[in-house]
């Protein structure tokens, strides 16, 4: 029997179609383009793939068959190419675009670097050299726990060159995180810097290596260090070695690896419910692919675009959007390593105005910030050169996109708020921002090739309107290819939740979703954040869309609280606009919004005013660690991504 759907009850009606001049000149220029790409992808995607593969991407040799699919969950796509990402970011660029900027990068104390392709390229054929003269050959694993410095880009493109598979570490994780990381992954070299700046700080990076291999079990012989802050570190003889002085000691010479398609690229941890992070397995040749064509044509790149996605290349979004996809597509992309603070609220802003940023690529929880900070400061800086906006990590609400396009995109960019994952590669749903009207909350329709759906537990197809699982029915080339060391980790996650239909298996991304009757996507927020009361599934991204169009209200999360009676009650944490207190009257006031806003089945039980909301690292509610707070339940589980830990200690009051 089919298990109940989750109800929709957020309405918003608001579309805002693309300028016929934007249209003009961009790769996509219709709908009617874009629907002829999709139906042309989704009658035969295998060959829709192929055919992008050829166009758009070197390959040293071909491949023999387009995907296998013969022993599902396990895809293979580009069979027995050969090919290689870094040649695909650098090599074939340098005829053409040699002394184009490929990174402008931004230090948060105002020290600022451009790189060409020539220069990157050089630079990276020396770090592959150093990988192999410290021992590193393909199929190795190498942790990168860097800040966001140049060097990171290095070290990536490095790995990809050899064959060498890297997992970055973000550099923000504890000793302990990035020790379960290096154990899991069986890294032999850690590539790391002695520290780097953020919100003022330097944040110490050499010590929590040293103390992470200290720990015991990892199989790390190699820690090479690059010099960014420039504080006293321990050096272990015959273990440890300066970057600069490896660098020093061989050539630029190093062609690119001949790899096939399937060969592992990265191993990049994601969280799990369980204590155990899950590394995601990338590949190389359909990773390549679906990071190129989705950066090409979402962001709708130009020669002489400046790309800013704000992601740290500790994350999915960093590897996809910020390196690999604007590197191969020989786009200019900025590497910023700072993040918006008290001493420089416009942060940001100035990154824009300084470096004429084009193309701007940041998460809801940011923009949230934004907005709390004030609006003085992004109009106190010149962002006329922005062309295109987009937003990444969560569903957006309305009220915060509305701002966004008013306040930094004066009503003039295209948004493209884009729905996907670290299992995913790459986008999945979202506007081609020529071609598809959009609508506040929603990132509207899939991207050419991707076969998405909204379904209940049976695998069927649930009416427009209604909530339900969002799953995608045929493979695609950016797709995870396994959980690292644990194949039935990878099975029982995504693909056992729903029943295949006629035999053919169905990825479930752990989100709800509900689709209009434009056929446009409406994300609800993960499965497991649903609430059930008195017998009805409410997403909580859409309690949580009303109470933040509250003007009182800069952030909300919304959990369910068991209860005898209806099953779970709906509990809020709540921050505050600056100029706003918490108080009895504003809560009444707050539970009368969302009645007036959604209705009364989504009244909050219970409102709890908070400083800050526990938040992963990339900026991300943790809203499973609420759910134990609000049932007065013991924190468990793998919380090594939570940002501030004293954030829960304040919460528990």
């Amino acid at each position: 029997m089919s298990q109940p759907t989750i109800e929709s009850i957020l309405q918003e009606n608001r579309t805002f179609a693309p300028s016929a001049e934007f249209s003009e000149k961009a790769t996509v220029k219709s709908f009617d383009e874009y629907k002829a790409l999709y139906d042309r992808a989704a009658a035969d995607p295998v060959v829709f793939w192929e055919e992008l593969a050829k166009k758009e991407l070197h390959w040293f040799s071909p491949w023999t068959e387009g995907l296998d699919w013969s022993n599902p969950p396990f895809a293979k796509w580009f069979v027995n190419g050969k090919i290689n990402l870094s040649y695909n970011c650098l090599d074939r660029h340098l005829d053409s675009n040699g002394d184009k900027p490929a990174i402008i990068w931004e230090g948060e104390p105002g020290d600022s670097i451009t790189i060409t392709y020539r220069e990157l390229h050089q630079q990276v054929c020396q770090f592959a050299n150093v990988l192999k003269k410290m021992g590193v050959v393909k199929g190795d694993r190498v942790g990168i726990y860097m800040p966001m410095i140049p060097e990171s880009a290095v070290a990536m493109l490095a790995c990809a060159r050899i064959g060498a598979v890297h997992g970055v570490v973000f550099g923000g994780f504890s000793a302990d995180a990035l020790r379960d990381r290096l154990v899991d992954a069986e890294a032999k070299v850690v590539i790391t810097a002695d520290g780097g700046w953020r919100k003022d700080v330097v944040v110490p990076l050499k010590p929590a290596v040293d103390a992470a291999i200290a720990k015991g079990q990892t199989k790390v012989e190699t820690v090479i260090v690059t010099k960014r802050t420039a504080q006293d570190v321990t050096m272990e003889s015959g273990r440890d070695h300066w970057w600069h002085e490896l660098m020093a000691t061989v050539d630029s010479d190093c062609p690119a690896a001949e790899l096939d398609s399937e060969d592992n690229l990265f191993v990049l941890y994601t969280s799990g419910s369980t204590g155990k992070p899950k590394g995601v397995v990338h590949t190389t040749g359909g990773y390549n692919l679906y990071s190129h064509i989705t950066c090409k044509w979402i962001f709708d790149l130009q020669e002489k675009d400046v790309f800013w996605c704000t992601a740290d290349v500790g994350w999915i979004t960093g590897h996809s959007y910020v390196l690999y996809g604007p590197l191969s597509n020989g786009a200019t992309t900025v590497m910023y390593e700072g993040a918006p603070r008290p001493s420089n609220p416009g942060a940001f802003w100035d990154v824009i105005q300084k470096h004429k940023v084009s193309i701007f690529y940041t998460a809801p929880t940011a923009i949230r910030a934004f907005i709390k900070m004030g609006d003085e400061h992004p109009n106190a800086r010149d962002l006329t050169s922005l062309r295109l906006l987009g937003t990444v990590g969560e569903p957006i609400n309305p009220e915060a996109w509305m701002w966004y396009h008013k306040v930094i995109g004066a009503e003039r960019c295209p948004i493209v708020d884009t729905w996907w994952q670290t299992e995913t590669g790459g986008i999945m749903i979202t506007p081609l921002p020529g071609a598809i009207a959009t609508k506040p909350g929603s990132a509207t329709l899939p991207f050419p090739g991707i076969l998405a759906d909204v379904v209940d537990m049976d695998g069927n197809s649930v009416p427009a309107g209604e909530g339900g699982y969002l799953a995608i029915r045929h493979p695609w080339p950016g797709m995870m290819r396994t959980v690292y060391g644990d194949d039935n980790r990878f099975r029982k996650t995504y693909w056992e939740h729903i029943a295949p239909v006629d035999g053919k298996y169905i990825y479930f991304a752990g989100d709800g979703a509900r689709r209009d009757e434009d056929g446009y996507f409406w994300v609800m927020g993960r499965v497991d954040d649903v609430i059930n009361v008195a017998g009805h599934r409410l997403g909580t991204m859409e309690i949580e869309s009303a109470l933040v169009s509250h003007p009182a209200v800069a952030e909300a999360a919304v959990v369910g609280k068991p209860d005898d009676l209806k099953g779970e009650e709906i509990v809020a944490f709540v921050t505050l606009e600056g100029t706003h207190t918490a108080s009895d009257e504003l809560m009444k006031e707050l539970k009368k919004h969302v009645v007036k806003e959604i209705g009364a089945i989504a009244r909050p039980g219970e409102i709890r005013f908070a400083d800050a909301l526990p938040k992963t690292r990339s900026g991300k509610i943790m809203r499973r660690l609420l759910r134990a707070l609000a049932a007065g339940q013991e924190i468990s589980g793998d919380t090594s991504t939570l940002e501030d830990i004293s954030v829960l200690e304040k919460l528990r009051g």
